[in-house]
């Protein structure tokens, strides 16, 4: 069986996609596995073991193609990975006019995606063979899941989650390279977020990386991504211990990185989904998104939110106004802190 998975991105969304693959490779392990994924999302999938092949697409330049009638090198390309494969099905994870029309374009001879109310775009449907039902309230790993079971007709992972990421010695190699920055046991601090919502204050991840260091012994590395090395540098301007510093690196040096520390605070962000994946005892943020859908889905994880305001219910603003959610007090970070490290160690004696 040729199946075509179709997720392009963000880092987060192609995470939350993962425990997917790993299902229908569990379950299907001669079946034929391919991804498209846009560019700029790709890495995390590089290598992979468990893919047969990677498609990696500029919807931007595919869609220029298409409208204009041109042929343009780079569409032509990418239709011919596209429909190099006679795929049985595509499984649109995205619920796009994008992905629904690219799931199309592969020539799959069935595409399988979510039902009306779980779309992103609804009128996307139009172009489903069918659509699975999906029950409502669930973590998008588990919806996701939810797709693949439907879809397939295979028994799916409902707790214990497998993220195949592939690496090599060069990313262990600048996980160790940051890890010895730190000197000893480490906390990783990612102030960065796609929305300007989702941030937490800079000055309050200044202070937490002290109270880190003065409670609990905790370096700081602040992580940032491209376009984020001012941010990352205002949290070191904003902490006075001078147990904190800034790093920067790949997805996958990130990924092994959070492998190695102690805890890891931040905000519905690619880094920390990436950080989940990896293991990381984790503090959630959580504002205008929701944790029971995006945040971990491990119990021992802990998220810090506003639970006395009514404005975040379904909200997922990009800009706020009001923009209260996120004013989170730092001894309420610090103590979630130092409850996650108490469960850490819970387990470690236990095992």
């Amino acid at each position: 069986m040729r199946i075509l998975i179709v997720k392009l991105g963000s880092i987060g969304d192609v995470v939350h996609t993962l425990p997917s693959l790993a299902a229908i490779r569990e379950a299907i392990p001669n079946a034929e596995i391919s991804w498209v994924v846009e560019h700029r999302a790709a890495e995390i999938l590089r290598d992979n073991p468990i893919l047969d092949r990677l498609i990696e697409v500029d919807t931007k330049a595919l869609r220029r193609g298409l409208v204009s009638g041109e042929t343009l090198r780079a569409p032509r390309q990418q239709l011919r990975q596209l429909r190099a494969s006679a795929f049985d099905l595509a499984l649109d994870f995205q619920g796009l006019l994008k992905s629904a029309s690219i799931a199309r374009l592969s020539g799959a001879r069935r595409v399988f995606g979510f039902q009306k109310t779980s779309l992103r775009e609804p009128a996307s449907r139009f172009l489903l063979s069918q659509s699975i039902t999906i029950s409502k309230n669930l973590h998008v790993i588990r919806k996701n899941l939810g797709l693949v079971s439907g879809a397939l007709g295979i028994s799916v992972p409902q707790d214990e989650f497998e993220f195949p990421i592939a690496t090599s010695s060069s990313h262990q190699a600048e996980a160790r390279s940051a890890e010895l920055m730190a000197g000893g046991r480490f906390a990783i601090l990612n102030p960065g977020g796609g929305w300007p919502t989702k941030l937490w204050s800079t000055d309050r991840f200044g202070r937490l990386a002290d109270e880190l260091w003065s409670h609990h012994g905790l370096y700081s590395l602040v992580t940032y991504g491209p376009g984020e090395a001012e941010l990352a540098q205002t949290v070191i301007d904003a902490s006075n211990s001078g147990k904190a510093r800034t790093v920067s690196l790949s997805l996958k040096g990130f990924y092994e990185l959070a492998k190695r520390a102690q805890v890891y605070v931040g905000g519905d962000t690619g880094p920390t989904h990436l950080a989940i994946a990896a293991g990381a005892p984790i503090v959630g943020l959580f504002g205008p998104t929701e944790w029971w859908r995006n945040g971990s889905p491990r119990s021992a994880d802990i998220c810090v939110e506003r639970v006395d305001i009514d404005c975040r219910t379904d909200c997922h603003r990009r800009a706020c106004s009001k923009w209260i959610c996120m004013d989170i007090e730092v001894a309420s970070v610090l103590q979630a802190v130092g409850k996650r490290l108490e469960i850490s160690r819970s387990v470690a004696s236990v095992n």
